[in-house]
């Protein structure tokens, strides 16, 4: 199980540097405007429903440091993630959170686990299955299903920030620090993430002293 958990730590490594180099040249990208567009474009694209904006774009202004309106594009992401696709599998995903939410671990792990045998490349089941793992401190289930998560959707914040905290529980703060940072660099708004990061640098400077 050592061996196990130390060869996803390696590759969730891998992963977490992926996902920082992925932000960063979105963020060099910039942000999608009228402009862009052809002139006959331009008009439409003013009026564009927010259904229509790209998850990437909304991605783009999460990261901005001055966002403002950072809840509600996070909630925005969010649910776009959460759409398998279909009725069916979303029902079921809906039943593994509706167990998470209510504590009930071991069946939210039926319920993700359903979802994934349905649909695989839905990252959000895999996602599901780690949280519910980590309620029940089962942290090497919970990191392969990270490292599904980060394979299927590289800007994860969530997972990335789940990452940091199993590394941090595992006495790994270096590595904690860079998945925590990974996070903040999608999603530069979220206050346990901050505080995590400053936890680490203080202890840090403590141990240094």
């Amino acid at each position: 199980m050592i061996a196990t958990m130390k060869q996803s730590c390696t590759f969730l490594n891998a992963l977490v540097a992926a996902s920082l180099t992925f932000t960063s040249l979105s963020a060099v990208a910039g942000p999608v405007v009228a402009q862009d567009l052809p002139q006959s474009q331009q008009g439409q694209a003013q009026v564009m429903p927010v259904q229509a904006v790209p998850t990437e774009e909304l991605l783009r202004e999460l990261a901005r440091p001055d966002q403002e309106r950072w809840v509600r594009l996070e909630r925005q992401i969010l649910r776009r993630w959460a759409r398998s696709g279909s009725a069916a599998i979303d029902y079921l995903y809906g039943r593994g959170q509706a167990a998470l939410h209510t504590g009930q671990a071991e069946d939210a792990i039926a319920h993700f686990s359903a979802v994934i045998d349905h649909d695989p490349d839905f990252a959000e089941g895999w996602n599901g299955r780690a949280t519910a793992y980590f309620m029940i401190n089962r942290l090497g289930q919970s990191l392969a299903d990270i490292e599904q998560v980060l394979i299927r959707n590289p800007q994860h914040f969530g997972a990335l920030a789940g990452l940091g905290m199993i590394l941090e529980q595992l006495d790994r703060p270096e590595e904690a620090r860079a998945a925590y940072q990974a996070s903040l660099a999608v999603h530069p708004h979220q206050t346990s993430v901050l505080d995590a990061v400053a936890r680490l640098d203080l202890a840090t400077a403590g141990a240094a002293l």
